[in-house]
């Protein structure tokens, strides 16, 4: 049965928000979008999850399509992307660009507008190369847009960053309800202490995405975020940019060290996650431009070298001893290194992911409702009485007897 009291809260906080700008458009980055919109995303989820676990139906769509187009591998973020898209009532199709006339030369313009015919919503990872992944995904928005205008598109589907070379927005913002939930709302987040960190793999060439994400959302909420990693091991120079000015205007703190210690002493939240140097990144992107098999070969072996001089910057017990009481909250956007498990030795200790490994799970299961939220405020002018709508709907999910 629906939690009516707990739903009309938050749907009063909704109406409070102005989101208005959402309608009718796509979600790049996070900090392209105002306080009031990220808050909307974070309740809107929490309206459909209510929603669900009362058995009412969500369906605000009758049909339609989400196009799907993963450039890199994904089990959490496909899965949610469909679960979203069906939680709402659209179909999903998977655009494999192998089977597609991409593969002969197609361009983006005539992709993005064959495959959007009776699509309401594309979700994108492009992840991999620096200056391509967010730049792409503005030239499909810019097709899809023009398409629309010339009247070859009954409606202009909405595009939804599933990550891509500087963000990932759908996973910071379900790390973030996953936080908000934890602490008892965004009220009691000011000044709790995020480490922000780099951690070993045995692999190469991880996204920066998360943690420039992170560092990029979290500081919007007043929050004493620290940046660590090892020497040579940095991020978009911008991205960091992006963060103390955050930091200034929310009255929270945006810090960097190249000492894992330093970031776990105190902390509130730690996240340590291994990703690629930006230098490097860059430098692969031009050897794949150039075609240079050999050079990224080189390049390979080069940075697997690098990251086993640090394999000690590891989520260990003994580090999370130093935590504000020893409890801090653990996140990761999963698959984790986990040392004598998935690796050798990795960016966590066995023992730390085993007790974490619930809430982990739980961090995760907000995203098809984060990304859920970004189609409905994207595709509906006011969101409140579509939702309000459903409540009174009462329509069964699940077939009761």
């Amino acid at each position: 049965m629906l939690d009516r009291k707990k739903f009309d809260e938050l749907l009063a906080q909704l109406r409070a928000l102005d989101c208005k700008d959402m309608y009718q458009n796509d979600f790049f980055l996070t900090w392209e979008k105002s306080d009031d919109e990220l808050r909307a995303v974070w309740t809107v989820a929490d309206l459909l999850r209510t929603l669900r676990e009362g058995n009412v139906s969500a369906k605000v769509f009758d049909s339609g399509l989400g196009i799907s187009l993963f450039r890199d591998n994904s089990t959490r973020t496909r899965f949610s992307f469909a679960s979203a898209c069906n939680l709402l009532g659209l179909e999903v199709q998977d655009l494999d660009e192998g089977k597609s006339q991409v593969a002969h030369g197609e361009t983006v313009r005539e992709t993005a507008n064959m495959i959007s015919f009776m699509a309401d919503v594309i979700g994108i990872r492009d992840d991999m190369y620096i200056g391509k992944g967010n730049t792409y995904m503005h030239a499909v928005a810019d097709a899809v847009q023009e398409g629309y205008q010339d009247g070859i598109l009954e409606q202009r589907p909405t595009l939804v960053n599933l990550q891509c070379d500087i963000d990932h927005p759908t996973q910071c913002m379900a790390d973030m309800a996953h936080i908000i939930h934890t602490f008892g709302g965004i009220e009691n987040l000011k000044g709790k202490k995020v480490a922000m960190t780099w951690a070993y793999s045995p692999s190469y060439g991880k996204p920066l995405s998360v943690p420039q994400g992170v560092i990029g959302l979290f500081t919007r909420l007043g929050m004493d975020v620290v940046l660590a990693h090892p020497e040579g091991y940095e991020v978009m120079g911008e991205v960091e940019e992006v963060a103390r000015a955050n930091a200034e205007k929310s009255g929270g703190s945006f810090t960097k060290t190249h000492s894992m210690a330093e970031a776990f002493r105190d902390a509130d939240i730690v996240y340590p996650k291994s990703w690629a140097p930006y230098a490097a990144m860059e430098k692969r992107t031009n050897l794949y431009g150039e075609g240079d098999f050999e050079g990224i070969q080189a390049l390979e072996r080069e940075l697997l070298a690098q990251n086993a001089q640090h394999k000690d910057w590891t989520c260990s017990e003994e580090l999370m001893a130093t935590t504000k009481d020893g409890k801090a909250l653990y996140l990761h956007c999963l698959p984790a290194d986990i040392t004598g498990v998935s690796c050798e030795a990795g960016e966590v200790d066995a023992s730390v992911f085993d007790r974490y490994r619930d809430p982990l799970y739980k961090e995760a299961s907000y995203k098809p409702y984060v990304i859920a939220a970004m189609i409905l405020l994207a595709k509906f002018q006011d969101p409140a009485a579509v939702l309000e709508q459903l409540a009174n709907r009462d329509q069964k999910r699940q077939m009761e007897v």
